[in-house]
């Protein structure tokens, strides 16, 4: 990368940081993360250019990321939706069987827990190749044991690569402080859940996208059509929605909208939908 293309870089996030004030603080996170991801040089697959990366919807909260130097990660990796090759780095959250693994593949190198088992907050910061994953933390309602706060149990996982940082916030159930998005900073695309029950209710979750602010929103974690239309209807009111007829785009810089939309993609195993234990 040319001293040409790092200035452009680095005076687009300071126009962003301009732009929002809430996340224009300078802290280690927000100083435009994904460029310093991108900085690696290696084999990249053919279908990729260097600036590209492929999102693929798996199915329920399961993503497949691909960087443009060949790593894979899987985004809440479990036992009963999982992608067609084995991720080189596998995050998972800890809500429900449906969100983490009890016998991940043992050729996965790098196996991320948004929860620390032995108490307190997980705490991830890894580099694979042209790929950097760090998480935030965030509690959870304990649904089945009377409703009270189990602290530090999801994480928001953040994958840095290709001057892109594409956040999956797992099994989110609250509204985010401005600790919460300090941590994030700048976010490019976003993996939300949308279902408006086991997760953050659909007004809660609104609030939640306004304060990312992302150019690009991917809504997963529904269970029927009529679920994912309930969170579309009230998505309409502040930003486009468009539809993929395939589970599987290319996001680049130079492909990201000008302003925020939101991005329907077909779950990739096929048209059964999931659903929750």
């Amino acid at each position: 990368m040319s001293i040409v293309q790092r200035a452009l870089v680095a005076a687009f996030c300071v126009g962003l940081a301009a732009a929002n004030p809430v996340r224009a603080q300078t802290q280690e996170h927000e100083a435009c993360p994904g460029f310093v991801a991108s900085l690696k040089s290696l084999v990249q697959p053919a279908a990729l250019s260097r600036g590209e990366v492929s999102l693929t919807f798996v199915g329920h909260a399961t993503f497949l990321i691909e960087s443009p130097g060949g790593v894979r990660a899987a985004t809440d990796y479990n036992d009963y939706v999982r992608p067609s090759v084995v991720p080189d780095v596998a995050t998972m959250n800890r809500a429900h069987s449906t969100h983490y693994s009890t016998r991940p593949d043992p050729t996965i190198k790098h196996l991320l827990p948004g929860w620390n088992p032995a108490g307190g907050p997980a705490r991830h910061d890894v580099t694979i190749g042209d790929v950097r994953v760090r998480n935030v933390s965030t509690n959870i309602r304990d649904l089945w044991g009377g409703g009270g706060t189990q602290y530090d149990m999801n994480s928001m996982f953040v994958f840095e690569t290709a001057e892109l940082c594409i956040a999956h916030l797992g099994h989110l159930h609250h509204t985010l402080e401005p600790s919460h998005l300090k941590k994030l900073g700048r976010i490019d695309v976003v993996l939300v859940p949308v279902d408006g029950g086991y997760t953050l209710d659909t007004e809660g979750m609104m609030e939640v996208l306004k304060t990312i602010g992302a150019p690009l929103m991917v809504p997963m974690h529904y269970f029927n059509p009529t679920t994912l239309n309930r969170f579309l209807a009230r998505a309409k009111e502040h930003w486009p929605v468009e539809y993929s007829k395939s589970p599987s785009i290319v996001v680049s810089r130079a492909m990201l909208p000008t302003s925020p939309k939101v991005m329907v993609l077909p779950e990739g195993r096929g048209s059964g939908l999931f659903s929750d234990p």
